[in-house]
């Protein structure tokens, strides 16, 4: 080794590391420039072609719309802004209502929508009674419409004249949305109990756990995080199905518009009631669809079993 090589020190290398990391930085080819130039533009073209397109259908069904003979008359009865200013306030305190009753109910709904599940799938001769309830339960409730069970619970409990059950509205109506939607979300839950594969099931089993702890540690956290897209679906529904309490004459949104509705004879309260409940469910759809692309990508990744 010669002197100049013996009085250079570690600090000498990192200027040598620097150069030599400097030339072989990656340099993209003229053609991949080319190539990415080229999605750019097109995606610029997409994007213009879209945005045109949607800017020529819009101003053709609003021609459409305003130039139709009944246009003025369809205006003052359901696009009035003075009805719909004085409406909102009221509506706005309805749907304070209808808010409480998707907490309550979507919890509700996804803890008996589960029990129910997992009385489907248990196994053996001696749960068969409890499996058979579960399916009379899911197939009577998915197939009655939801404004019948409405009825039945809401005018029906009270005629029973039972000492000790309630006969507010508000209760009994809630009652019917938690009985009809789970029975939705257990078929939900029984699809993603399913769906795992058996051999989790084995592999739980041979390393020692019970069947309880099999079904709780490795089978239902498997099962739900499968199922959370179309869990998302229901409670968006649910979000929209609170305002049929009105029918049992609870105030909520839609209620409180057609009381407004019936003293002036314009419909506009209904309209903004409608729009409320639009702008509450377009953020929970987005987020579904996220979740759902979420999940996607993490599963063609591998990173859900």
């Amino acid at each position: 080794m010669s002197a100049g090589e013996a009085a250079a020190g570690p600090g000498d290398a990192v200027p040598s590391l620097v150069k030599d990391a400097a030339q072989d930085a990656y340099t993209p080819s003229a053609r991949r420039l080319e190539r990415e130039r080229f999605k750019r533009a097109r995606a610029r073209r997409a994007t213009a072609i879209a945005a045109g397109s949607t800017l020529v259908t819009g101003a053709v069904l609003f021609l459409a719309v305003v130039n139709s003979p009944g246009w003025a008359r369809t205006r003052e009865t359901f696009l009035s802004g003075h009805y719909a200013r004085e409406a909102l306030p009221k509506v706005l305190e309805g749907l304070w209502l209808n808010l409480r009753l998707l907490v309550v109910c979507g919890a509700a709904v996804l803890v008996l929508g589960l029990l129910i599940a997992v009385a489907r799938t248990l196994r053996g001769p001696v749960f068969f009674p409890l499996r058979a309830l579960a399916t009379a339960y899911t197939d009577f409730f998915r197939g009655l419409p939801l404004v019948i069970c409405l009825l039945m619970v809401v005018f029906g409990v009270p005629a029973l004249r039972l000492q000790g059950v309630t006969t507010d509205p508000v209760l009994l109506g809630g009652t019917a949305l938690v009985l009809t939607y789970s029975a939705y979300v257990a078929e939900v839950f029984r699809a993603g109990i399913e769906s795992v594969h058996p051999s989790q099931r084995a592999a739980a089993r041979s390393l020692g756990l019970t069947g309880r702890q099999t079904l709780r540690f490795v089978i239902l956290p498997q099962a739900v995080r499968r199922v959370v897209p179309p869990l998302l679906n229901d409670l968006v529904s649910l979000q929209k199905d609170t305002g049929l309490v009105s029918i049992a004459g609870a105030v909520d949104a839609v209620y409180a518009a057609q009381i407004l509705s019936s003293k002036s004879f314009n419909y506009t309260p209904y309209v903004v009631a409608g729009l409320i409940f639009v702008a509450l469910t377009i953020p929970m759809t987005r987020f579904t669809d996220w979740v759902t692309a979420r999940t996607d990508r993490r599963r063609a990744q591998g990173g859900i079993v």
